[in-house]
């Protein structure tokens, strides 16, 4: 396929024109067939920005034979193994950050920073636990200054971990810290724009240029500082927090996040600082991902070797967050992507750090082993905006006994595998698949297992056990069993589960015509044997790699199977499978779940997950699963939460007040609550969220709805209950469900 080059100096086209969603030049290649340029005698169609630079952008045919020539979207090294992003080392103190050295973890201290003496002791329970770099909130000149006793008190204690000054909207208080500590985080939304208060707002590009030219005066004596005293920058974007001019611009979007950060960097390499990483940061781990690909395909445009500082904001607490950091840190660790990162939780930070190792380990390990298959050519998956493959749900076929419909979910499957001595109890069996109970008997309610694997079946004499089975199939729940044990003791209407292997031998032909098929796939078979696929009708695909592969990797292999389903028109539904080892930490569980698992769900590939481990509670394996779904955006089926993890901004007890409102409103799927220590994020953090409970004084609580303040200085004994209202007040509430 012929390719070629365009110097990067096209100008963008504006929507007002054109029907874009922008309206300024932009940074990121766009194809348009609206706009021709001449490229070696053949006009083609580029949008590019129009700064100058001898930056010059790879463009391929959009197909084979196509005049039009689309920009190469690369954004990692290798999608079919895990190799680590090359990028030069930026200095932290005595950190060293960047692709020659370990992923580096951190966190964020939650005291007043005010408060040296408690200041200095968390800091150093965050070190003893194994962290590299340590965050302080510095929101006024009181704090600036007593950084530096935090600073002369750690030495004296021989504490040298790096300290970083985290600034919002004070470029004056940057620069009285920088004289202390060792890295400044910059948020490019709110260091010299004002605060959003989400206006759309008409700009001509000399108004564009002039903001520009305000952000560079008020930005560059911090980077002169930085460089004089040899101190690092993270230019961190945060989804929530993007200026009006950007959002006018480009939307609340990831492509506006990364232009954020851009302008900010421009200056910096104008100025000949390097010392600087990059994070783009959201609630929402299907943004955050595609925010850090759109910046990294941007800086393989540029040339830009920066290393990045990944983590998912206000991602929670237990289980929960923990989640949601592994789906968006995961996702892109897999892909070779993030230096160092933070694992955000509504938990005191030391807390943090343990799942922040685990998951870094993860990601040192694939990179390490370079995980993954062999290459091939990935045509179909959609990296920078999510499109939803979704493989055909079961359709009822004439003749059939039972309705096989709901063995799937359309919105995204959980199964689960249980074992001959929980059909013993089949009330307990009932209550632990998630059933509403009536009179004894199961019904299908808003969280309940789709379908469930039983590998032996019960002895075709044993009534209790099969009448129990009988009950869930009645109500819609899919029962897999192996082929082996369907010919040996047939259960009737059980769907059989088989291997490609299996099915190559024919013994699925003894099955009874009819028999409703689950073909459990590796992912990295050859091309001749994944052939086979194109013969049978099969109900669902189980992507299932052994935990125990060292060097094949669980998400390439996946990648390369759904590539192949897409190139020959296959719409089987896929379940990811994974079988983990007997006694697996619960927190590698989680963070193993959400990296493998939902690497792939982030980018629309796949249907649903079955999870299995030995030895853990069965609870805790289907709390996960819906946790995984609702994390990845597909299935909901409780309360959202949008919880920040507290810092010395906070205005009260997170953790207890997040506590107290998990309890009162944890009942309500469909419904999202964002609750925030502070407003410096500003209420787009609460994007995702349908109510906001933020701190606004000490002792007073504003609540929200979306982006809109509704009710302002509300006592905090009060707040909670007037948060339930607000929600009564807009149709959203329900009382919970009553103890059966």
């Amino acid at each position: 396929m012929a390719t070629g080059a365009v110097p990067t100096s096209v100008t963008g086209l504006k929507s007002k024109d054109h029907g874009l969603g922008f309206t300024k030049s932009v940074d990121f290649i766009k194809v348009s067939d609206l706009q021709r340029v001449k490229f070696r005698r053949t006009k083609v169609s580029v949008i590019r920005n129009s700064n100058p630079g001898s930056e010059i952008a790879e463009l391929q045919p959009a197909s084979e034979g196509s005049p039009l020539l689309v920009p190469r979207q690369k954004y990692c090294e290798s999608t079919h193994k895990t190799v680590r992003r090359k990028t030069s080392t930026v200095m932290v103190g005595n950190v060293a950050i960047g692709s020659e050295h370990p992923i580096r973890i951190q966190t964020m201290t939650t005291t007043d920073t005010k408060d040296i003496a408690g200041t200095v002791e968390q800091v150093m329970r965050i070190a003893d636990k194994g962290a590299d770099l340590v965050r302080i909130t510095v929101q006024g000149k009181k704090e600036a200054d007593a950084c530096f006793e935090i600073k002369n008190s750690l030495v004296q204690k021989n504490y040298n971990i790096p300290l970083v000054a985290d600034i919002h909207f004070a470029p004056p208080i940057a620069m009285r810290v920088a004289e202390c500590f060792d890295k400044i985080r910059v948020n490019p939304g709110n260091f010299a724009d004002r605060r959003a208060q989400f206006e759309t707002l008409e700009y001509t590009e000399d108004d564009y240029q002039k903001e520009l030219e305000h952000i560079e005066q008020v930005f560059t004596p911090l980077v002169e500082k930085c460089k004089k005293y040899g101190r690092a920058m993270r230019i961190g974007t945060n989804h929530g927090s993007l200026s009006d001019r950007i959002m006018s611009y480009y939307g609340d979007s990831p492509r506006g996040m990364v232009e954020s950060a851009f302008e900010f960097a421009r200056i910096c390499r104008k100025l000949d600082f390097h010392n600087f990483v990059f994070s783009m940061k959201a609630s929402n781990p299907v943004v955050m991902v595609q925010a850090y690909r759109l910046l990294v395909a941007e800086m393989y445009v540029q040339g830009w070797d920066y290393p990045l500082h990944l983590g998912v904001t206000e991602a929670g607490e237990g289980e929960d967050g923990r989640m949601k950091s592994a789906i968006g840190i995961g996702t892109l660790l897999q892909d070779g992507l993030g230096d160092t990162i933070r694992v955000s939780l509504t938990e005191p930070p030391e807390e943090e750090i343990d799942p922040c190792r685990r998951l870094a380990n993860l990601g040192m390990r694939a990179a390490n082993l370079q995980q993954g298959v062999a290459p091939f050519e990935e045509k179909h998956r959609r990296y920078f905006d999510f499109q939803r493959r979704t493989g055909q749900l079961p359709v009822q076929q004439e003749g059939e006994e039972v309705d096989y419909r709901g063995a799937l979910h359309r919105d995204g499957s959980v199964l689960m595998s249980i074992s001959l001595d929980q059909l013993k109890t089949p009330e307990l069996l009932y209550r632990s698949l998630a059933a509403k109970l009536v009179v004894g008997m199961p019904f299908k309610d808003l969280a309940t297992v789709d379908s469930i694997l039983l590998r032996k079946l019960p002895p075709v004499d044993d009534k209790d056990a099969r009448l129990a089975l009988r009950r869930l199939i009645d109500v819609s729940m899919g029962v897999i069993t192996p082929l082996s044990e369907q010919l040996t003791k047939p259960l009737p209407n059980a769907i059989v589960l088989a291997t490609l292997k299996e099915l190559s031998t024919g013994a699925h032909n003894l099955l009874p015509e009819g028999t409703r098929l689950v073909v459990s796939v590796r992912g990295d078979e050859p091309q001749e044997e994944l052939e086979f696929l194109k013969s049978i009708d099969a109900t669902m695909l189980f992507h299932d790699l052994p935990f125990a592969e060292e060097k094949i990797g669980r998400v390439q292999a996946a990648r390369r199977l759904f590539e192949y389903l897409s190139e020959n028109s296959l719409n089987f539904p896929v379940i990811h499978h994974i079988q983990f080892p007997k006694g697996i930490h619960r927190d590698d569980l989680v963070i193993g779940a959400g990296t493998n698992a939902g690497a792939l769900l982030v980018d629309g590939l796949g249907d649903g997950i079955l999870l299995e481990a030995p030895d853990q509670d069965f609870d805790f394996l289907r709390n996960t699963s819906f946790n995984l779904l609702q994390g990845c955006r597909m299935r909901n089926t409780k309360t959202e939460y949008v919880s920040c993890p507290s810092c010395g901004r906070t205005l009260f007890d997170l953790q207890e007040i997040s506590a107290e409102i998990r309890e009162k409103t944890s009942h309500l799927p469909g419904v999202s609550i964002a609750i925030m220590g502070c407003i410096v994020n500003g209420p787009g953090e609460m994007a995702d969220a349908d109510f906001g409970y933020v701190g606004g004084a000490p002792g007073k609580i504003d609540l929200y709805v979306g982006k809109t303040v509704v009710k302002r200085a509300i006592a905090m004994e009060q707040a909670t209950d007037a948060l339930i209202q607000l929600i009564k007040d807009h149709g959203r509430w329900v009382d919970p469900p009553a103890e059966e």
